[in-house]
């Protein structure tokens, strides 16, 4: 099953990484966060991908163009100019690269990609969003209900520490904890074929247009997830999922 990441936005939110580039490839402990994404599926099995570009593509394109020999050892003849991988053991991935056009919205650029994920069904997420859902689970709840959709709901972490009081006195403290109001979607989502009949042009937003007719249709449906969830749009995020990194505390990285 193909896994579809929408990799092509501004990020105007981050602007102090993506002046200089996409949002994806904003690292987290040395790589970028995009590639923790994918060491996420890959962990459970899944190590095709179409990566929808836009916004700076090039340097995505880039990094994969160079990553067997980057992340690798060489031998180089400077007499010659040969080079030579020895040894290397990079991870199974089969990456399509797709132009999806800077001012495409989300719904648009997973049109654009029909053709790479054929008929049948297919994962999708964001490229700046990380977690442990499990996502064997997820498939298996998709395939158990039919419909056309399936969205991972998660609790997101408050920016703020929760308080647990008794009369006047704090009973508990928890510092920013996954707030208990309201469910929110965290991507992680699955769909059929079918979800191309209601994107229409590049203009179409997939969480607006698409997501809430389906809904409205009763043809989508939500796989909860208590776990760990984080999504990067500010630099405190950044910072944030860089210190769970260096401290051993990385929810998400599931994979040896």
């Amino acid at each position: 099953m193909k896994t579809v990441i929408l990799a092509g936005g501004l990020g105007t939110r981050l602007a102090e990484e993506t002046g200089v580039k996409p949002k994806p490839m904003v690292e987290i402990g040395g790589r970028p966060v995009l590639w923790h994404v994918m060491k996420h599926y890959s962990a459970h099995g899944f190590n095709e991908f179409c990566l929808a570009l836009g916004y700076k593509g090039e340097m995505i394109k880039r990094y994969f163009l160079d990553y067997y020999p980057l992340y690798g050892d060489l031998s180089i003849d400077l007499s010659s100019g040969s080079v030579a991988a020895d040894n290397n053991e990079c991870e199974p991935w089969l990456v399509h690269l797709a132009d999806t056009g800077i001012d495409s919205m989300t719904g648009g650029r997973v049109l654009r990609l029909k053709d790479i994920i054929g008929d049948e069904a297919f994962m999708l997420t964001y490229g700046d969003g990380v977690a442990n859902v499990d996502l064997t689970g997820l498939l298996a709840f998709h395939r158990s209900h039919g419909k056309l959709a399936t969205v991972t709901a998660v609790r997101p972490p408050s920016r703020f520490g929760g308080l647990v009081l008794e009369g006047e006195a704090v009973a508990q403290f928890t510092e920013k904890p996954q707030i208990g109001e309201g469910w929110i979607n965290g991507g992680f989502m699955v769909f059929e074929p079918g979800v191309f009949d209601y994107i229409s042009d590049d203009s179409t937003v997939l969480e607006r247009d698409v997501l809430e007719t389906l809904a409205r249709e009763g043809q989508l449906m939500a796989y909860r997830h208590d776990g760990f969830w984080q999504c990067m749009d500010t630099i405190r995020d950044v910072q944030l999922l860089q210190s769970l990194w260096e401290e051993g505390r990385a929810e998400w990285k599931i994979w040896e």
